[in-house]
């Protein structure tokens, strides 16, 4: 009895101890790579929202996320969206668009939802923007396989100038990449030509890791050469190919973390000695072995276990 009375007591003041510990750091209860609490960037979910907009929200919160980054407003004022996010539990990052359009919208919503970031991707030079009304998909493909050096020269330019007027505003400006940025041009390549253009202090980046490794490049390797230009990251992953993706119509097939070819233990690793301050879990449509939200589960789960 003597024992068991002391096993009781040792294993009670672990239990408290325990206790104390993740109330002085609820984080704990939400363990991830990074220490951080896991997003999800909503594109993952767009379908579903449109359906169920508050419901969709309240289920992501369910599974574990508690950071999301927007793409798309819903047909939904600022005031709107921030009330749908506080009653689901949830907080936005970060706002993302696609191209330059909207910017002012875009800056508009973050203020509204108290995000702090504005997100760029497929940010166009003026030579190869069509007039709205007359482009369409195979038009926006075609110009930007198109691209030359001079091009993504220009698309520097062209954030700079964004991102001055996002800090303005209060807010930080980054850009975001896909596959074809890292297409071979004028000896070099288009993404390194953003890199080098863009004003450090103005423009950050949010690194698509799973898009850079289709594209045939490290993630690891830009974080480590470039760690303060890093702050936000996607995290998907993508079934292996047999040559790199460089282009917006040769997407691989999109699939859950951890059932694809992305090495993400070595990418947090190199994060953790980033600038890296959010992450957002984006899984490419469609979703063919299982619903969104039911992979999106998968990939929380995966990166829960991580920790």
């Amino acid at each position: 009895m003597a024992t068991s009375r002391r096993d009781f007591l040792i294993q009670g003041a672990s239990a408290m101890a325990a206790a104390s510990l993740l109330a002085d750091n609820p984080m704990r209860l939400l363990a991830n790579p990074l220490g951080k609490p896991i997003g999800l960037q909503l594109y993952s979910v767009t379908d579903e929202l449109k359906k169920d907009f508050d419901g969709t929200l309240a289920q992501v919160s369910a599974i574990g996320y508690k950071e999301v980054e927007m793409a798309g407003f819903f047909g939904k004022t600022s005031a709107q969206f921030k009330k749908s996010l506080d009653d689901a539990g949830l907080h936005c990052a970060s706002v993302h668009i696609f191209g330059d359009g909207g910017v002012e919208q875009a800056i508009d919503y973050a203020t509204g939802v108290g995000a702090k970031y504005v997100i760029s991707s497929v940010t166009m030079p003026a030579r190869a923007v069509t007039p709205p009304g007359k482009s369409d998909r195979a038009t926006h493909i075609a110009a930007l396989n198109s691209l030359t050096s001079d091009d993504y020269k220009s698309i520097a330019e062209r954030c700079n100038t964004l991102a001055a007027q996002v800090q303005k505003a209060g807010l930080q400006f980054a850009y975001h990449n896909h596959n074809f940025e890292f297409k071979p041009v004028g000896g070099g390549i288009g993404y390194d030509e953003i890199l080098q253009g863009t004003d450090p202090q103005l423009v950050k980046f949010e690194l698509d890791c799973g898009w850079m490794v289709a594209a045939g490049h490290d993630p690891v390797a830009y974080l480590t050469k470039f760690p303060d230009r890093y702050r936000l990251l996607h995290i998907k992953d993508f079934k292996p190919t047999s040559t790199p993706s460089l282009a917006l119509d040769a997407t691989p097939t999109g699939t859950e973390l951890g059932r694809g070819h992305v090495d993400y233990k070595s990418i947090f690793a190199a994060a953790k000695k980033s600038g890296v301050q959010w992450y957002f879990v984006e899984q490419e449509p469609p979703f063919v072995e299982m619903p969104a939200l039911e992979a999106i589960k998968v990939d929380y789960e995966y990166l829960h276990r991580m920790d």
